[in-house]
């Protein structure tokens, strides 16, 4: 038997089914089947349930209710994410030193520190009725799974052997202890005081205006001149990558930063007045660090009041990102500020008390003990304020740090919002399932009944005395959240008269929204995505699917349009190359010889207007890059800060700047500049996270390489961002600064009403096994372009199978 049959007839076992012509199913649409598959009951699934997949793996699960239908989910995301589930799972509960050693105490503290700390038990017990039993019946697919593989003797995934341990069983109220959701803005915060220190507030603007314009303040009594980098402790660990010991296997924390700075998304509605069916389009691809594997799980559920279908994450039940029988949704990344650092003045001899409204307070307590590999367990204490965890602790200096936090208030159980989300009907049902949603997010919506919407939501945090969230605030009462504001707070669309919404994760609060009194935000993505979307919707009277197909992957940049519109006339060994330049049509793909000129030389500009612009006693508090927008602006309109002679010292700038990027181009790709292909630096190529460890690099081949090419940058639609800003060890070591390390893997066009011609992508692919023949197999239609039928009818459904089993409950095997 082939390889890949193996591995099939292995993935039938596991499903405890019978590849058999079941009603309405011909034998040609189905997979091979196994020898002698094995009837396993499943405890916890209360009547048999079909599986069907198609030739992606996607599974297409028929149950007879609705918590049968997320029992399979939690079954099948399972068997097919089963160490990634694990592992993340391990990390939100502090769990990753018991099997990865001391090197994760600090990381298991600071997740067990923002675990919920209130009754778990009540908080499940107040989630409507359906939710309860849905989250139930996903924890005990998740641990049905493992009882099967345990009672089989089924081998687990290679990396359970490699480091010799074994998955937990999952908890349902784990679901709701797990909170941390941290966006990072409270390095901002720290960054900020910092410069107040030195005089240098205005120079923040560099690397992050505010949008809408707003000043900065200190905020009363705080001492910015005693603000450190120690102030984060714990909540500094919590965002950073992990350690991995000396295995260097997760990206360092600079890695972690350009993530954070990068990641979005692109969502569009077009009401049925501008398509060309009568029918509404939603598009969403969400742009998230590419990795294998990849951050989203396709699956379809249906059962009597549920029919839903698109891409899930692993842990979270149900679908984040497609589409019901009503109605199709996506999202992108909103703009919230839900952290805030706040500053406690502790006790000189009781360094446990702070000093909050008035008197003396003393922390609440709380010890943990974390089982170490190889040592013995460690007993750590956490500390609690009244804003919320204590971070960072320093007696000698009298001071303490605490957070507060959006994502930890009761109710918060953004775990489980997709539930309601699936389970909603119409615009009212969706707005009601989105107040359990904490994350701050661009929900984008479209019914059956033509209607489109867009609704922001998450935690919004009521601050007091003024404050605005962007540098910490003393923690003795003044400053302390009132709670969260209602739903109703942020800003919503509903058939809007233009005909079409639109967001990638730009400032889109509304002309009249009371952002001051609100305190959203201050802190955007640039616009340039949205203005290129924006572009093509308002020209688009009829719009189509393949329309919006191509925009997903659409490369124009009006940015690198821009910028070379500003270089000047350069040194004639190079005006070959600058003539290249100045005839490009912007577009951004991989084949384009113009495209990778550009690259280059915007880095090298960056850099160098960097070092212009910022003085030198600041680059280690403000990193680079510059933002977009603002170096364009200066480059267009440059001042006083390069010299009394500001465009003459600009133009010097731009032309050493291009010769620096000529140089390194025909360096990295050769002395003929019409050779050079973009894509010949921006390439891709995906490895586990623990790559390093060589049995894991055997077991886990990488996907893509040198040879796969990408188009796209960080502000074109098609959004393919690279890191430029890579260590001189990492460049050393043969790291490719043009390399692709994130953008869209999930991909989704849905056809309002006529579902089967809804389209989607899933990269690299369903599988985080190398052998189920669905670990990589999105790679090459990814790469292309190349959207799949995302099928929804039973009909369609039945056609496009090729395996089908029973998942079957426990004393009901036939």
């Amino acid at each position: 038997m082939t390889h890949r049959a193996t591995a099939l007839s292995r993935r039938h076992v596991l499903l405890g089914g019978v590849a058999a012509s079941l009603a309405g199913v011909g034998t040609r649409a189905l997979a091979r089947k196994a020898a002698s598959p094995r009837l396993l009951g499943l405890e916890g699934l209360a009547a048999p349930v079909e599986v069907f997949e198609d030739q992606w793996g996607v599974p297409h699960v028929r149950a007879a209710s609705v918590p049968d239908a997320f029992f399979a989910n939690g079954y099948l995301i399972a068997r097919d994410r089963l160490w990634q589930l694990d592992f993340d799972y391990r990390r939100s509960t502090g769990r990753l030193a018991e099997v990865f050693g001391p090197d994760f105490v600090p990381s298991d503290t600071a997740n067990r520190l923002f675990l919920f700390r209130g009754d778990a038990q009540a908080e499940f017990a107040a989630l409507p009725p359906t939710v309860q039993a849905c989250a139930r019946a996903y924890v005990a697919g998740i641990n049905a799974y493992l009882e099967q593989a345990r009672a089989t003797g089924e081998k687990l995934p290679p990396e359970f052997t490699i480091f010799s341990y074994q998955p937990l069983q999952w908890d349902v109220l784990d679901l709701v202890r797990i909170r941390a959701e941290a966006t990072g803005n409270t390095k901002a915060e720290i960054r900020r005081a910092r410069l107040a220190a030195q005089g240098a507030l205005d120079y923040d603007a560099l690397i992050m205006p505010l949008r809408p314009a707003h000043t900065l303040r200190v905020p009363d009594g705080l001492d910015v001149h005693a603000v450190t980098e120690q102030d984060l402790g714990l909540f500094g660990v919590l965002q950073a990558s992990l350690p991995l010991s000396g295995l260097h296997a997760l990206p360092p924390a600079s890695e972690d930063d350009h993530r954070r700075a990068n990641e979005g998304s692109n969502a569009w509605v077009i009401a049925p007045t501008r398509t060309a069916t009568g029918r509404p389009i939603l598009a969403n691809d969400p742009h998230l660090s590419f990795g294998s594997p990849g951050p989203r799980h396709v699956i379809h559920l249906t059962a009597p009041g549920l029919d839903v279908i698109g891409g899930g994450s692993a842990g979270m039940p149900g679908v984040m990102q497609g589409h019901n029988a009503h109605f199709a949704f996506g999202r992108t990344n909103f703009h919230i500020d839900q952290e805030d650092l706040f500053i406690l003045r502790t006790h000189p001899a009781h360094p446990d008390r702070y000093f909050h409204n008035g008197r003396w307070v003393e922390m609440e307590r709380t010890e943990t003990t974390i089982a170490v590999r190889g040592e013995a367990a460690r007993t750590v204490t956490l500390r609690y304020a009244a804003q919320g965890p204590v971070v960072s602790t320093n007696a000698a200096r009298n001071r303490a740090v605490a957070v507060s936090a959006t994502w930890l208030y009761p109710g918060a159980n953004g775990m489980l919002a997709n539930i309601g989300i699936n389970l909603a009907q119409d615009w009212t049902s969706f707005r009601e399932a989105l107040k359990l949603h904490t994350s701050p997010t661009n929900f984008t919506y479209a019914d059956t009944v033509g209607n489109i919407g867009w609704q922001a939501a998450g935690g919004l945090p009521e601050r007091t005395g003024g404050y605005d969230g962007l540098m910490p605030a003393p923690g003795d009462g003044r400053y302390d959240w009132k709670g969260l504001q209602p739903l109703d707070a942020l800003p919503n669309s509903f058939n809007p008269a233009r005909g079409w919404f639109g967001t990638s994760n730009e400032l889109n609060l509304p002309a009249d929204y009371p952002y001051e009194q609100r305190c959203v935000s201050y802190e955007w993505k640039d616009s340039y995505r949205y203005n290129r979307v924006a572009e093509v919707l308002a020209a688009s009277p009829h719009a189509t699917l393949a329309q919006s197909v191509a925009l997903q992957h659409d490369t124009l940049s009006h940015l690198a349009l821009s910028v070379v519109k500003l270089l000047p006339d350069v040194p004639a060994d190079i005006r070959a190359e600058a003539d290249l330049l100045r005839r490009w049509d912007g577009r951004v793909e991989a084949t384009s010889a113009a495209a990778a000129l550009y690259e280059v030389w915007w880095t090298r500009l960056n850099t160098l207007f960097y070092q212009a612009l910022v003085p030198e006693n600041l680059h280690a508090l403000l990193p680079q890059p510059l933002n977009a927008s603002v170096l364009l602006a200066f480059l267009q309109k440059p001042d006083g800060r390069v010299g009394n002679k500001p465009e003459a010292a600009r133009d010097a700038l731009l032309v050493k700047a291009f010769q620096q990027a000529v140089a390194e181009a025909r360096d990295r790709m050769g002395p003929v500049a019409a050779a050079w292909q973009w894509g010949t630096l921006h390439t891709l190529q995906l490895r586990h996270p623990l790559h390093a460890v060589e049995a894991v690099a055997k077991a886990f081949l990488p996907i893509g390489g040198e040879t796969t090419h990408s188009g796209g940058d960080p502000y074109t639609v098609m959004a393919r961002w690279y890191n430029p800003d890579l260590s001189q060890k990492a460049l050393a070591h043969g790291q490719n600064p043009y390399a692709v390390t994130g953008g869209a893997s999930y991909l989704m066009v849905c056809d309002v009403g006529a579902w089967d011609h809804s389209l989607f992508l899933n990269f690299p692919g369903q599988s985080a096994l190398p052998d189920s023949g669905h670990y990589e197999d999105f790679l090459q239609p990814w790469l292309k372009g190349a959207m799949q039928p995302l099928v929804f009818s039973a009909s369609a459904v039945q056609a496009a199978a090729r395996h089908h089993a029973v998942l079957y409950p426990k004393g009901k095997t036939p």
